[in-house]
């Protein structure tokens, strides 16, 4: 489209944007716009031309609506203080979306995403924890040369029953594939490390050469620290030396010498992204189910997938001690009914526990010279080892006794005489 001003002056206007240019011509004229006939021209809206003559720009940026708006309803619930999830590093808040509602999109879009939030933004900022700026020297180790292993302790969880449980983790990493396995456990007893160790020797096929530890009392009886060399205490060294490796405990205040174990306690937050979500025993199968994932997903760090890098170093471990010693070490988690008497069995020995189990399933543990029985989490009776036959905690046949008798007088006196003429009958067999 030409439109001629004067003899010498023509102007084109091809689309839209020249609009501008033209109303500044015609305002030096003093001459009037025919909008109508420029709408004609131009196959547009009348008013689409008087904004366009006013100035206006079109956006260059088309915008979209991100797949992830989808889900702001979700994301709002799940960061909100009603919420009893917590999601500290927005990776986790990706991966739980990912696995429980559907979202299908790459970490770095979702991270992308919430920073250009500023309501969600500020949840995961009032979350940070203490910024580290200290120098790290990072170092490698050769295949099969060393592992790390250490606790996250304390971990306060609410399961979906409302039951509040303080659990830890201990975790076990190959610094060469940093293949990993988890244990979730309410105790941290040095027989529970020990079998928890040996099981993660079974499961990567050998035993490194050094174990990397920090200066839990559960291995040190004296810390390690920069003008000491420690002292492994004797049960943990017979271990290291049954199984064929040494023991390297860190300088005491120093976790940077365990980085690399360090680093994947993060992701162990995700536990606190299904608070009131699992039982014990959910979130024990959901530990290992984190295990396996983050074994088999590109480590960053490397640049190879842990659980195919383990091949290589798997060939390099020394061997496996002999079955019978990892048997030793190993605590087994035996399922057993509760008599009618409230009492369990263990090899062929009788153990009371407290009235109210009668025909329920409780566990076994065996360790420290103890037997442990569990029901779900709670521990409900602990008793020595014995080589008597009927093994009655005092207060146990008091309570049951109790409930099964009418009168209440005398009634420990009771409990007492049947005690000692039950220990009488029984103490020859």
């Amino acid at each position: 489209m030409h439109i001629k001003i004067d003899v010498n002056t023509e102007i084109e206007i091809k689309e839209l944007t020249d609009l501008p240019k033209l109303k500044l011509f015609m305002e030096s004229l003093n001459m009037k716009i025919n909008k109508s006939k420029l709408a004609r021209d131009l196959n547009v809206d009348r008013r689409t031309i008087d904004k366009y003559l006013n100035g206006f720009q079109p956006s260059h940026t088309r915008k979209r609506k991100s797949k992830i708006d989808d889900f702001y309803d979700v994301i709002k619930l799940l960061l909100s203080d009603e919420s009893p999830q917590k999601f500290y590093y927005k990776r986790i808040l990706w991966q739980y979306l990912k696995d429980n509602h559907g979202l299908d999109c790459a970490d770095s879009s979702f991270r992308a995403y919430i920073s250009r939030k500023p309501e969600f933004q500020q949840y995961f900022d009032s979350h940070k924890g203490r910024s580290d700026n200290q120098e790290t020297i990072r170092f490698e180790t050769p295949p099969a040369e060393q592992a790390q292993v250490d606790w996250k302790e304390n971990i306060k969880y609410i399961t979906r029953d409302g039951e509040i449980l303080y659990v830890n983790v201990c975790v076990f990493l190959l610094s060469y594939s940093r293949f990993r396995t988890y244990l979730l456990s309410i105790s941290k007893s040095q027989s529970v490390l020990l079998s928890f160790l040996t099981e993660s020797f079974e499961s990567i096929g050998g035993v490194p050469k050094t174990l990397l530890v920090d200066n839990m009392k559960t291995v040190m009886d004296e810390p390690r620290t920069a003008y000491h060399p420690g002292k492994v205490n004797e049960r943990f060294y017979q271990f290291a030396k049954d199984c064929g490796f040494e023991v390297r405990p860190c300088i005491a205040g120093r976790p940077r010498t365990k980085a690399k174990v360090e680093a994947p306690m993060k992701l162990l937050d995700e536990i606190h992204a299904y608070q009131g979500k699992f039982n014990y025993e959910e979130l024990h199968s959901f530990v290992q189910e984190l295990s396996n994932r983050v074994n088999s997903q590109y480590h960053q760090g490397t640049g190879k997938i842990p659980i195919l890098h383990l091949k290589k170093e798997r060939n390099l471990l020394n061997p496996l001690p002999h079955r019978k010693i990892r048997d030793f070490y190993k605590i087994d988690h035996i399922p057993v009914k509760v008599n009618t008497s409230n009492m369990v069995s263990f090899k062929s020995n009788l153990y009371s526990v407290p009235p109210g189990y009668v025909g329920k399933t409780v566990g076994l543990q065996v360790y420290d010279n103890k037997i442990h029985v569990y029901y779900n989490t709670d521990l409900i009776a602990e008793h020595p080892i014995s080589n008597q036959k009927m093994n009655f905690k005092e207060t146990h046949y008091i309570e049951s006794l109790s409930k099964q008798l009418h009168y209440k007088d005398d009634i420990e006196e009771l409990a007492i005489r049947n005690l000692s003429a039950i220990s009488e009958v029984y103490k020859n067999e």
